[in-house]
């Protein structure tokens, strides 16, 4: 419903080989995640409080929420999407298992959602963010989301966070790594450079030095491994290794 909703097109059955755990007849939280990521959809999961809830679908993010319609004691697990909410009837609005909307009294829905550890996630396209969620989440999410997801929607992802977070090293470094493994070197070259630049971190400089071997400037490159060996840390390993490869070729 969700990948459909941010127009992905995935079938139920293609999902259901990536998520569905035979032995348990169901889905676990990560399954979930993993397979929203796989067919490129950022997935994040959003603060547990009823406010985060209400501002996500306000900010039109269908929400998945795990509920348990049983009892704490003996539980019946089950997955629906959040699709808005009616302050006057006091209800949520669902789309759940074959009902298209189900409304849901707010006490009714916070017991199930209770029960179920109040844990819910949005996924959106790579360029979008969920409004509820902090930079560490977000970078959480997105450090996932580039492991799973094509490399052109990692960039696209990393750039929308960056917009919001401009100072953030990993993300800056995450589209760095996105833009390499997309083989745009000028592009990866800018990335590590600015965070570099920005923090003075090692990672960065060694980075920055492989790629700048690769576009042909090795005196840059070898200046670049320098600063890195000079930070320490644990990449002084990788960036001595990155300096001698430069010494060899001169």
């Amino acid at each position: 419903m969700v990948l459909g909703r941010i127009g992905l097109t995935v079938t139920p059955e293609q999902l259901a080989s990536q998520v569905f755990l035979p032995g348990r007849q169901g889905s676990l939280q990560i399954e979930m995640l993993s397979g929203a990521r796989r067919n490129a959809a950022l997935a994040i999961e959003i603060p547990s409080t009823l406010e985060a809830l209400m501002r996500e679908t306000a900010a039109g993010h269908p929400v998945v929420v795990l509920l348990n319609l049983g009892l704490s004691w003996a539980p019946s697990w089950h997955y629906a999407v959040v699709i808005g909410y009616d302050l006057d009837e006091e209800v949520f609005l669902l789309r759940s298992g074959p009902m298209k909307r189900q409304a849901l009294p707010f006490r009714t829905f916070e017991l199930t959602w209770n029960r179920a550890g109040r844990w819910a996630f949005v996924a959106l396209p790579a360029g979008q963010l969920a409004v509820t969620v902090d930079e560490g989440g977000t970078t959480h999410a997105l450090v996932a989301f580039e492991k799973a997801a094509a490399p052109e929607y990692a960039a696209m992802a990393y750039r929308s966070a960056l917009v919001r977070w401009p100072g953030s090293l990993t993300l800056q470094m995450g589209l760095g790594n996105s833009l390499y493994r997309l083989r745009d070197l000028h592009g990866a070259e800018k990335a590590f450079r600015m965070a570099a630049h920005s923090h003075d971190a090692a990672v960065a400089w060694n980075n920055l030095a492989n790629v700048l071997l690769e576009l042909g400037h090795p005196d840059e490159a070898s200046r670049a491994a320098e600063k890195a060996v000079s930070l320490g840390g644990p990449t002084e390993r990788a960036a001595r290794e990155t300096l001698g490869r430069l010494r060899a070729r001169q």
